[in-house]
């Protein structure tokens, strides 16, 4: 048992000090959260939100976000509960919760995003946004979107509201994170290959027992009906990108949720696996510019390399 020694909650005065990018980190207090996030580029630039999905945090886009700063204000937050960002009620861990909340904290920081793009469960949240009038961008970019309930959630969801109900289950999870093998891990279950420096990142949140706590209160209480039952009427133009070889989210859901929405399209790749933002940056990053500033994906990596 002395092994559960090993598993600490994530300390900004510790970790934060080789966190990625964590020269542009601040915090912010609203009524209930106080909020990690990070900013980069012109603050007097279009602003972009970025959104990470269920068990990830703002060092998801940590290669994203340098290479969209160049023409973007970039804001990418950690979602409640997530890494170094607190919540306090299981509320905030719902999709329409999420959603208020960050648009709480959007309303707070005085930002009214251009576009956003969340990927897995975070794109969830920006359509929610979307749907209850938080955000009204012009484009919402869904990477691996997240927008169905997993196969056998009629067993999944009871069984992860136990987990989550159960208080030793977390610091259990944790405890075994410190024993190492996250990177195999990770490469066996999204199919992506990400790197040592994101490994590293996601050993350390694993290992963090509120971290997990959220995790798992976000897939015991993620109702997608009042997203699929909105997706008919969505505003924004939808731009779903998926990989083929995602083992987590199929790309079909992208494809379905294409064909529901007004202005809507899916961008399919062959490789990449569920992390393909991680994967992939460059090639993503010139595709959001593409679609954000009416160029081609070639023109904006052309132009990126000049």
């Amino acid at each position: 048992m002395t092994g559960f020694a090993q598993d600490k909650d994530l300390d900004w005065s510790r970790d934060g000090r080789d966190w990625p990018n964590s020269d542009a980190s601040r915090f912010v207090r609203t009524r209930r959260i106080l909020w990690h996030l990070q900013e980069m580029g012109d603050a007097r630039a279009p602003a972009l939100l970025l959104v990470h999905g269920t068990a990830a945090s703002t060092h998801s886009f940590r290669d994203l976000m340098p290479r969209l700063s160049a023409r973007f204000r970039v804001i990418a937050i950690d979602l409640p509960g997530h890494g170094f960002t607190d919540a306090r009620d299981t509320q905030s861990l719902t999709p329409t919760g999420m959603a208020m909340a960050v648009s709480d904290l959007l309303r707070h920081l005085d930002i009214l995003p251009v576009a956003a793009a969340g990927h897995s469960a975070g794109a969830a949240v920006l359509i929610r946004m979307a749907q209850l009038g938080g955000v009204a961008p012009a484009q919402i970019f869904g990477l691996n979107a997240a927008l169905e309930p997993i196969q056998g959630n009629a067993l999944f969801q009871p069984l992860a509201r136990f987990l989550f109900l159960n208080p030793l289950t977390p610091r259990l999870l944790a405890w075994r994170a410190t024993f190492g093998g996250t990177d195999a891990m990770l490469q066996r279950a999204t199919g992506s290959t990400i790197g040592a420096d994101g490994a590293r990142c996601y050993t350390r949140l694993f290992a963090s027992r509120r971290h997990v706590r959220a995790a798992l209160g976000m897939m015991a209480h993620w109702d997608l009906a009042p997203l699929q039952a909105g997706l008919p009427s969505l505003a924004p133009e939808l731009i779903l990108i998926a990989a083929d070889d995602d083992p987590m989210v199929p790309a079909s859901v992208s494809t379905r949720a294409a064909l529901r929405a007004p202005q809507a399209s899916c961008i399919r790749f062959a490789t990449g696996g569920h992390l393909l933002h991680e994967a992939e940056p460059d090639t993503i990053a010139a595709l959001i510019e593409a679609r954000c500033l009416g160029e081609t994906a070639v023109d904006a990596q052309d132009r990126r390399r000049a």
